[in-house]
């Protein structure tokens, strides 16, 4: 048999009628709206009935993300898969695909071989319509902004200190600055504006951290949109702009029910960055999700030092959640890359090299265990050369932390493979010890705050504020915005702010150099490194590869 590609594999499944999904998990056809025959979106006022079920709630994380790929989505889905072949009522819940990467060069979110989320074209390309959603409703804020400033700007907006920007749903980084308002009065007043992509906008993070449209109203609300003259904030409450903004994300709030290849059901929605948002599902897919079933897997973006640390100190505080369980997902190939082996050497057996990498893993095992104090497994996504001289290196380095380690082979056999992790995410819940705790707790100061994250949870000896970092901390707490969460940017590929320093490096500072606050959403972003919100498109973009026949089959879409 020859390989098959993920699109290939998706298109060959049978899927079941939607409705047959919805049943599976207790919900009518008058309790979902039909998208075609394989998508629908959940009412999520079905919340406010009580279900009398404790769902178990599993989080998928992984190491540090490498050009070697660790498979975090395809095990996740595999994952619940395999809980739902051992009799399990299980729902997936993952992210939504942001186009910009699917036509550049990351891939879609929809997992990959016989452990995916389908239809896949649909979920990777407009899905329901939601991600579209939230561009219009980023820029009517932005409209609204320039309006009013044209209507003779009663709040004093000073058209320099403008922080909201457009926003656009791809990668274009000839829109990451700009200026508009050019060709005299009537076309407003010239500025310097800018885009960033839809899923890096503050909208989607204040959309999934929300628990209704009540909630979701209030978060656009207290938005800052830009500042006076004199530097007062002025809020998107301000321009009146909360009450359109929301009507517009009506239904895109409803959680998108999908399935897997296997036919467990699936909630896909909501999709912030992990590296300048909190980089999860939406609050209200996550709890739809333990709403209809007992065991529900979830994913964060990016590494345990990303992902997950903002999963747990941002959206389990938001929302009252605490995991049951960890699944921290590696490959051998992975862990040579980050023992210094090239790419194209990455299928030789390297124990030396394996062994240098390996602190990376063991870094982000200890962040779910000695730091939130969560019960974890290490899945380890097996690739065909890996030799078990290597698997047997990786098994033994982790047991020595307490943790075991199982073989993940979904990507190969769907939720045959998975199993190995199943039952052991399954002991964990059952046998171990759950003294889930915060990195931080909210009533310290802000500068402590986020050294609890760069100490605890990347290893840093101290953080350095710039002048700038120090001055915005001051101000932002002098307006009341002490007792949030921090949302720390950082690149994803290292533990510290240098994306070059891979393994787990010692002896480092972190360097805040600047803050900014998303008052709806919730927290205080600290910025470190160079964190970019609108990304190019490669010298060689997916797009290139994707093409549609005359019967509207996509091929070429990974």
């Amino acid at each position: 048999m020859g390989f098959k590609s993920d699109i290939e594999i998706a298109q060959e499944a049978k899927m079941q009628d939607i409705r047959e999904i919805a049943k599976k998990v207790g919900l009518s056809e008058d309790d979902i709206d039909l998208y075609g025959k394989y998508k629908a979106k959940v009412d999520y006022n079905l919340l406010k009935k009580e279900s009398g079920r404790k769902a178990k709630l599993i989080l998928t994380t992984a190491i540090n993300p490498t050009p070697a790929g660790e498979g975090k989505t395809t095990t996740t889905i595999g994952v619940a898969d395999a809980l739902s072949s051992l009799g399990k009522s299980t729902i997936v819940a993952l992210r939504e695909p942001s186009l910009g990467p699917v036509f550049g060069v990351k891939g879609g979110a929809a997992g990959g071989g016989y452990a995916q989320v389908v239809p896949m074209e649909d979920i990777n390309l407009h899905f329901t319509g939601d991600i579209h959603a939230m561009t219009a409703a980023n820029n009517l804020l932005a409209a609204m902004i320039d309006n009013h400033i044209y209507q003779g700007n009663s709040l004093n907006i000073d058209p320099r200190r403008i922080s909201w920007r457009r926003a656009v749903d791809m990668n274009d980084r000839q829109l990451r600055f700009i200026t508009d308002g050019l060709g005299g009065k009537a076309n407003g007043m010239p500025r310097e504006d800018g885009f960033d992509i839809t899923v890096a906008s503050e909208i989607m993070a204040a959309f999934c951290l929300s628990n209704d449209i009540v909630d979701l109203k209030e978060r656009i609300a207290r938005i800052i949109v830009a500042y006076t003259r004199d530097g007062k904030p002025i809020t998107a409450k301000d321009i009146n702009a909360q009450g359109a903004v929301a009507a517009l994300l009506k239904d895109a709030l409803k959680p998108n029910l999908v399935q897997t290849l296997e036919g467990t059901p699936a909630f896909v929605h909501g999709g912030p960055f992990a590296n300048i948002a909190h980089g999860c599902n939406s609050v209200i897919a996550t709890k739809m999700a333990m709403h209809f079933s007992d065991y529900v897997v979830t994913e964060a973006g990016f590494g345990a030092d990303l992902g997950a640390e903002k999963f747990l100190d941002i959206k389990c505080r938001m929302a009252d959640l605490k995991p049951d369980a960890v699944i921290i997902v590696a490959t051998v190939r992975a862990l040579k890359y980050n023992g210094g082996v090239a790419k194209n050497d990455l299928n030789e057996e390297n124990l030396e090299a394996l062994e240098r990498g390996l602190p990376n893993l063991l870094k982000h095992v200890e962040n779910i265990t000695k730091v939130f104090k969560l019960p974890a497994v290490v899945a380890i996504n097996r690739f065909p050369l890996d030799t078990e001289a290597e698997l047997k290196l990786v098994e033994d380095k982790c047991k020595e932390l307490g943790v075991n380690v199982a073989l993940s082979e979904v990507w190969a056999k769907g939720s045959e493979g998975g199993k190995a992790v199943a039952n052991e995410v399954l002991r964990l819940i059952e046998e171990e010890e759950n003294d889930f705790t915060f990195a931080y707790e909210l009533d310290i100061p802000v500068k402590d705050k986020i050294r609890n994250i760069a100490q605890k949870v990347y290893g840093a000896d101290d953080v350095d504020f710039t002048a700038v970092a120090a001055k915005k901390i001051k101000q932002l707490e002098d307006l009341g915005f002490g007792n949030v969460p921090i949302c720390i940017a950082k690149n994803q590929y290292s533990l510290t702010d240098d994306p070059k320093k891979l393994g787990r490096p010692t002896g480092f500072n972190i360097t805040v150099r600047d803050v900014t606050i998303s008052a709806g959403a919730g927290f205080i972003v600290a910025l470190t490194g160079s964190i970019m919100k609108m990304p190019g498109l490669p010298k060689v973009p997916a797009a290139e590869k994707i093409d549609v026949d005359e019967n509207g089959v996509i091929t070429g879409l990974f």
